[in-house]
């Protein structure tokens, strides 16, 4: 089993940063692959980036430039950082581990890009 709690997220204005984090516990060796994920209202949800436990990175297209995935040393932690938030970016996002062949998710936490 393995848990995930977001932080972060919040009211930024247009053109804005910030910085998303997901903390990993539980069986957190056996965690491969992170990712972030959105999803806007009435929207289905789509992979943001992801980034594999040797450092590989893959982003959305509409992201790409904008948006960096990191993990920690630990690779238990991993970081979104967004810069030039557009008002299209706002949605909830979901962190995401696989981890034994098994799917985990966040509970999510809301980014809002507003004048």
């Amino acid at each position: 089993q393995v848990q995930l709690v977001e932080s972060g997220g919040g009211l930024v204005q247009p053109g804005g940063s910030l910085r998303l984090s997901c903390a990993a516990s539980g069986s957190i060796f056996s965690i491969r692959n992170m990712a972030w994920y959105r999803q806007a209202p009435g929207k289905q949800r789509e992979l943001v980036a992801s980034i594999t436990r040797g450092g590989w990175t893959n982003y959305a297209d509409s992201v790409r430039g904008r948006f960096s995935i990191s993990r920690d040393n630990t690779k238990t932690t991993a970081y979104l950082q967004m810069n030039s938030l557009k008002p299209e970016d706002t949605a909830v996002y979901y962190c995401n581990a696989e981890s034994g062949g098994l799917d985990y998710w966040g509970q999510g936490t809301q980014v809002t890009v507003s004048p």
